[in-house]
C-alpha cells in the first residue's frame, strides 16, 4: 500500500467517524470546516486515482443511521443539501450550467443568508402545527414536535392573513433552521461560568443536542430560536418563487431573515456576497454562507437533482476559518528580545480568505500540549484577522515515524553556535547572555550601516543614545523621532539633531534589497538579499514564499530558506513589517543594468577611488556577484593596495582572472 493510499484509508475512517457523530448522534467532535477541508483532500486523492474510490468513502455516502429515541419519519420531499461554491468563477460556471439547461427562459436570482443550525420542517394541517422533523439523512428524519413546541417563536397554529386563506387549509410545511441566537448563547454561558458549570462549545451543537434531549422541560429552559427559509404545499403552483415564500413565511408568523432579495443578474448577487462577508459578524446567528437559488420555483424544481443536489442552487461558502494542513517542518525563530519562538511549517492552506503556511507555536510548553510532531495533519484557526494558529493535531492521521519534538535538541541542531537558558518560571527559551536592550541596539546599528540602509550619522554611539533614553523601541521607531526628543539628549543639538532627521528621512524609500538586508534575517547576506530582491519583487511576496520557493534561489539552501520562513512567521517581526507599511516606509525596486550579469567579483586589498562597499553596490546594480572569498565560480579578483597573499593563491587555483582598480572602474562605467 502507497503512503497516498494509507492516507486515503484513514481519512475515510476518520470522515465516517466525524459523519456518525454530526448525522446520527448530533454531537460533532470538530468543526463544519474541519470536516469539509478533509472531505477537500479526500475528494482530490480520489480524482487522481478513481480506482481506489470504494463504496464506503464518504464522497460516496448520503447520510448515516439514526439512532433510536425518537421515531422516524420519511419526509414526503427530500430535504436536499446543496452544492458548495467558493469565490465568483464557481458561481458564474454554476449560472452558466443553468443558463444552458434552462435554455430561452428568463431566470431571476434569489439569494439569502445561510444561518448555522439544526434544519427541520414544521408540519401544519389546516393551520395547526402537528408534527415537526428533524433533516436525519435527507429522506428519514426524526419527530421531535414535544420539543419544538417549546420553541417560542414557533407558532402552533399559523396566523390566517385575507389573501392566503389557501395556507390555513390542506398541509403547509415550513422548513427552517433552529438556532441559538449569539446573545443568547453569551447569556447562557454566562450562567453556566456563575454556577462553576462547564461552557458550551458553540450555538450550533448545543441547539442540535438541545433538540435531541428526551425532556421538554430541559428544553423549554434553553433559549431556542427557529427561522424558517421555505414553504412546501402539495400543489406546487401556490408557491411560484421562492421570493414568494418569503413574503408567505412572515404572513403566517413565521420568523425568517430579513436580508434575502432577489437579482436579476451575477453581478447583483456579487454585490450581496461582498456586502454580507464584511457584515455578517454583525448578525444575531452564526453562519458560514449564502444561498443562491433560481427564484422561479418550476423552473428549479424542472432542473432536478444530481445525486444529492439540485441543480437550480448553491450554497456560497465564505472563507473557513479552519482547515487542515500538514506540518512540514518545525523552525526556531529569535526574536528581538532574545526569545526562541517555534514556527510551524506546512503545506500552504487557505484560511479567513488568505494563504497561510506557517503558524507560530509559541514555546516549548505550547509544543508539548499539543503533542505536534513533523507529518502531523492539524487544525489551523484564524479568527478575524489574527495571526494563523494550531489549534490541534489530527493524532488519527500521525505517520508511524513521526517523532516527538525535543526543544533543547532542536535549539542544539537549528542554533550550534549560541547557547539558551530558561529563566525560572517562564515559559521560553532565551538567547545566554543577551537581553531585549543589546539586541536592539546590534540590530539598530546594522539597519542604519552602510551596507544595509546606510543612514548617516546613526552609528553605534547615537543608536545607544536613543535606546538607552527609550526613544526606540524596534527598528521603525526611528522614523518617528521628533527635533525635540533629540535635543533633550546629550549628544544632540539643533545641527546635529536636524541632521539625523533628514538622513533618516532620506531612507523612508530604501532599495529593496537593503532593506532585506537591514531586517537582519540570519544567513541572509547582501547578496542573498540581492537575489531574494530579484526573485520576488515585492516584501508581500518574499513574506507568503515558502521553503520550496526560497530553495529554488541558486545559492539558498534548506538552512537559510528555514531562516528566512521562520522569520517572517515571527509574531514580533510581523507587527514590525505592519509598523513599517503604517509608517509608509516603502522599499523600491532599482532598475539594474546587466553589463556584469553571469560575472563575479572578489575585492582584496584597500580601493583608492571607493569602499570596499560601494564597489560592491556598483558591481551588484549592474547585475554582477559580489563575493567575500574566492570560490571555483568567481570570474575576477580585483587587487588593491596591502594585498594578502592567501586570495591571489585561490586565484591562481581556481584560474580566477585576476584584475587591477582600473580595470574594474572601466568596467563599472560599461
Amino acid at each position: 500500500m502507497t503512503a497516498n493510499q494509507q492516507r486515503l484509508d484513514e481519512i475515510k475512517k476518520l470522515l465516517n467517524k466525524y459523519s456518525y457523530e454530526y448525522y446520527a448522534l448530533d454531537q460533532p467532535s470538530v468543526s463544519d470546516a474541519i470536516y469539509d477541508s478533509l472531505m477537500a483532500e479526500l475528494k482530490q486523492i480520489e480524482a487522481v486515482h478513481p480506482e481506489w474510490i470504494t463504496p464506503d468513502s464518504p464522497t460516496q455516502r448520503v447520510g448515516s443511521k439514526l439512532l433510536g429515541g425518537f421515531n422516524k419519519v420519511r419526509h414526503p420531499r427530500r430535504m436536499v443539501s446543496l452544492n458548495d461554491v467558493f469565490d465568483r468563477s464557481e458561481v458564474e460556471a454554476w449560472v452558466k450550467r443553468t443558463d444552458k439547461l434552462a435554455s430561452g427562459t428568463q431566470h431571476d436570482f434569489f439569494a439569502d443568508i445561510k444561518m448555522d443550525g439544526l434544519a427541520c420542517a414544521l408540519i401544519y394541517i389546516d393551520g395547526v402545527l402537528t408534527q415537526a422533523v428533524t433533516r436525519g439523512d435527507s429522506f428519514v428524519g426524526e419527530d421531535v414536535t414535544a420539543n419544538v413546541r417549546t420553541i417560542k417563536n414557533v407558532p402552533l397554529r399559523l396566523r390566517e392573513a385575507v389573501g392566503f386563506e389557501d395556507f390555513m387549509h390542506g398541509r403547509t410545511e415550513i422548513r427552517g433552521e433552529i438556532v441559538i441566537l449569539k446573545r443568547d448563547f453569551e447569556e447562557l454561558n454566562k450562567r453556566q461560568r456563575s454556577a462553576g458549570q462547564p461552557e458550551f462549545a458553540n450555538p450550533r451543537n448545543l441547539a442540535a443536542g438541545t433538540i435531541r434531549q428526551l425532556d421538554p422541560a430541559l428544553v423549554a429552559t434553553r433559549p431556542l430560536h427557529f427561522r424558517g427559509y421555505d414553504v412546501i404545499r402539495d400543489d406546487n403552483l401556490d408557491i411560484p418563487t421562492h421570493s414568494f415564500a418569503y413574503e408567505v413565511l412572515s404572513v403566517l408568523g413565521i420568523t425568517r431573515n430579513q436580508q434575502a432579495s432577489v437579482f436579476a443578474d451575477l453581478d447583483g448577487v456579487m454585490r450581496f456576497v461582498d456586502e454580507w462577508d464584511k457584515k455578517r459578524h454583525d448578525l444575531p446567528f452564526n453562519t458560514d454562507g449564502l444561498v443562491i437559488k433560481l427564484n422561479d420555483r418550476k423552473l428549479y424544481d424542472d432542473l432536478g437533482l444530481v445525486g444529492k443536489n439540485p441543480r437550480g442552487a448553491v450554497a456560497y461558502k465564505y472563507a473557513a476559518e479552519q482547515a487542515t494542513t500538514i506540518v512540514k517542518d518545525i523552525v526556531i525563530s529569535i526574536g528581538r528580545t532574545g526569545a526562541a519562538t517555534p514556527v510551524a511549517v506546512f503545506d500552504p492552506v487557505q484560511v479567513a480568505g488568505t494563504t497561510v503556511q506557517h503558524a507560530s507555536l509559541h514555546n516549548a510548553d505550547e509544543i508539548a500540549r499539543l503533542d505536534v510532531r513533523r507529518g502531523d495533519t492539524v487544525v489551523i484557526f484564524k479568527a478575524g484577522d489574527i495571526i494563523p494558529q494550531v489549534e490541534k493535531v489530527l493524532t488519527e492521521l500521525r505517520p508511524t515515524e513521526a517523532e516527538p519534538i525535543d526543544f533543547p535538541v532542536e535549539l542544539a541542531r537549528q542554533y550550534p553556535e549560541l547557547e539558551f537558558v530558561r529563566p525560572e518560571g517562564e515559559a521560553v527559551y532565551r538567547v545566554k547572555g543577551l537581553n531585549s536592550s543589546l539586541i536592539l541596539k546590534r540590530s539598530l546599528t546594522h539597519f542604519a550601516s552602510k551596507g544595509a540602509l546606510d543612514i548617516e550619522t546613526l552609528g553605534e554611539k547615537n543608536v545607544e543614545a536613543l535606546v538607552n533614553a527609550g526613544l526606540v523601541g524596534d527598528l521603525a521607531d526611528i522614523y518617528l523621532l521628533e527635533k525635540s526628543q533629540l535635543l533633550d539628549l546629550e549628544r544632540f543639538a539643533e545641527v546635529s539633531a536636524q541632521k539625523l532627521l533628514d538622513a533618516i528621512a532620506t531612507k523612508k524609500q530604501p532599495l529593496f534589497e537593503r532593506f532585506i538586508y537591514g531586517l537582519g534575517i540570519r544567513h541572509v547576506g547582501a547578496q542573498t538579499a540581492i537575489d531574494l530582491a530579484k526573485h520576488f519583487g515585492s516584501l508581500d511576496e518574499l513574506a507568503v514564499a515558502t521553503i520550496d520557493d526560497l530553495r529554488k534561489i541558486d545559492g539558498i539552501g534548506e538552512i537559510v530558506a528555514e531562516s528566512i520562513v521562520a522569520w517572517f512567521a515571527d509574531e514580533d517581526n510581523i507587527k514590525l513589517l505592519e509598523k513599517f507599511a503604517n509608517i509608509g516606509v516603502q522599499p523600491v525596486i532599482q532598475e539594474s543594468g546587466d553589463a556584469l550579469v553571469g560575472q563575479s567579483f572578489v575585492v582584496t586589498g584597500t580601493l583608492t577611488s571607493m569602499s570596499r562597499d560601494t564597489a560592491a553596490a556598483k558591481i551588484r546594480s549592474l547585475g554582477g556577484t559580489f563575493q567575500t572569498s574566492v570560490s571555483a565560480g568567481t570570474t575576477y579578483l580585483v587587487v588593491g593596495g596591502k594585498v594578502g597573499a592567501s586570495k591571489l593563491k585561490k586565484a591562481e587555483q581556481y584560474g580566477t582572472k585576476i584584475i587591477d582598480e582600473q580595470e574594474l572602474l572601466q568596467m563599472l562605467q560599461k
